[in-house]
């Protein structure tokens, strides 16, 4: 069966395949504005999907036909709508003829080819009605805005993780009037819709080229854009406390966690997002993680028993261990007073860190290694107590791991920004809803 060409608008079978480079691929997808039907962004070609020989320049072929494999040439296009003046392809000028011998053609047809040639008329007469379906299928929408989601909320939440257009719009107030006075502003863009290009970033780590298509702005503008909103959202949501009272925990408090674990005040671990190997020899191993068996950087994580973000420390590098973590985090420091007498930590077994809080009367709970044992003493049935309430911060960290962000390898530009990204990502996790009990 023939594959068409994916340009809107174009009916041609047969072509030349995507090709399989990401680079390369993406710039063919934004020069041909092919726009998915369902998420409305950029439409994502399958391994069979072709763009025909129409679209390409002849210089852009060897002798034989073949396209220069050794080339980074891209399609160009000129969309059947924009002119009525038939466009010139490289198969339209082999049939060109000397007008004399036009001229000099009768226009006869034979009268028994006459019902021939009305079928063929009437079979003509299906093109326009089928680049309207085409224009329906494929239509270059124009600039990309949270405005036009306002009734989607199944595409808000795909591109931000809000739920709806109230919940974004709830966020966007969080951050207060400061979000006009922004050292970095884009005139051509509202700061919505800055905001709303800055999280698709982070939930769908779209590339700059594809979100300069979509906001029709130049690639260093998506940059800079998202380059400022995370600074911005990183220092006003700082601001914000979400380190919760011992009362307002223990309100919140499932029922089970109340009567088994009723003291818990923090459940802590760690996560970890890989990041573009360093060229540097010594940010290589200091970013190495022995866990992961890559470079990443490593960030504590600490949630109250009902699963809600209540700590979020500085990223250091894979090579940090838990314990190194938490002695430079804030949960030591005494003038803080996050703590009171009694209170308990849940964490994992690694992290080993009951000394470190002895000073603030604060029990660390975790669980043993009780593999291998057919009969579990009274204080061991506890500790698999333990490890199935830490469920909730696994829950947590894995809802934050939906942001592709930090399920993608951060590239080298961006790692400056890897302790705001952790934080700003995780913030937002506290708009989702959690299952905890």
């Amino acid at each position: 069966m023939p594959q068409y060409c994916s340009v809107p608008g174009c009916r041609n079978s047969g072509g030349h395949k995507f090709p399989e480079e990401r680079e390369l691929q993406l710039k063919w997808r934004v020069v041909i504005k092919r726009r998915d039907t369902t998420t409305k962004g950029l439409w994502k070609p399958g391994k069979h999907d072709v763009v025909c020989a129409a679209h390409f320049k002849d210089a852009d072929y060897r002798v034989s036909g073949l396209l220069a494999a050794s080339s980074r040439c891209c399609p160009f296009i000129v969309f059947v709508w924009e002119s009525s003046t038939p466009r010139s392809s490289k198969y339209s000028r082999r049939d060109d003829v000397d007008s004399s011998v036009v001229n000099n053609v009768q226009p006869e047809v034979e009268v028994g080819n006459e019902a021939e040639v009305k079928q063929e008329c009437d079979d003509l007469g299906g093109i326009e009605p089928m680049h309207q379906e085409m224009g329906v299928q494929c239509t270059i929408l124009g600039r990309f805005s949270i405005e036009n989601l306002v009734n989607d909320p199944k595409r808000i939440q795909y591109y931000t993780s809000f739920r709806d257009y109230d919940h974004f719009m709830l966020f966007f107030n969080c951050l207060g009037p400061a979000v006009n006075e922004l050292n970095y502003q884009c005139l051509s863009l509202t700061p919505k819709d800055q905001l709303f290009m800055c999280l698709m970033k982070l939930r769908q780590n779209k590339e700059d080229l594809e979100l300069s298509f979509l906001f029709e702005v130049s690639e260093s503008t998506v940059s800079k854009i998202v380059i400022t909103w995370i600074n911005f959202m990183y220092f006003q949501l700082k601001e914000i406390n979400i380190w919760p009272s011992r009362d307002i925990v223990t309100d919140y408090m499932p029922d089970d966690f109340k009567y088994k674990f009723a003291t818990t005040r923090v459940i802590l671990d760690a996560t970890e997002t890989p990041i573009q190997k360093p060229s540097h020899v010594d940010a290589q191993s200091v970013t190495w993680s022995s866990y992961k068996h890559k470079n990443t950087i490593k960030t504590m994580i600490g949630c109250t028993p009902r699963g809600t973000v209540s700590y979020v420390s500085d990223a250091y590098g894979g090579s940090a261990s838990d314990r190194q973590i938490i002695e430079k985090s804030e949960l030591l420091q005494l003038n803080l007073n996050l703590f009171e007498q009694k209170d308990s930590i849940m964490a994992d077994r690694g992290i080993m860190v009951q000394d470190l809080f002895a000073a603030q009367d604060v029990k660390v709970n975790t669980p043993t290694m009780l593999k291998g044992k057919s009969q579990l003493e009274p204080e061991e049935v506890g500790d698999r107590r333990v490890a199935s309430k830490r469920i909730h911060i696994e829950r947590v960290i894995g809802l934050a791991k939906t942001f592709k962000i930090l399920k993608n390898e951060l590239p080298s530009s961006k790692l400056i920004l890897g302790s705001r990204i952790v934080f700003c990502v995780f913030f937002y996790c506290k708009f989702q809803k959690v299952h905890c009990e």
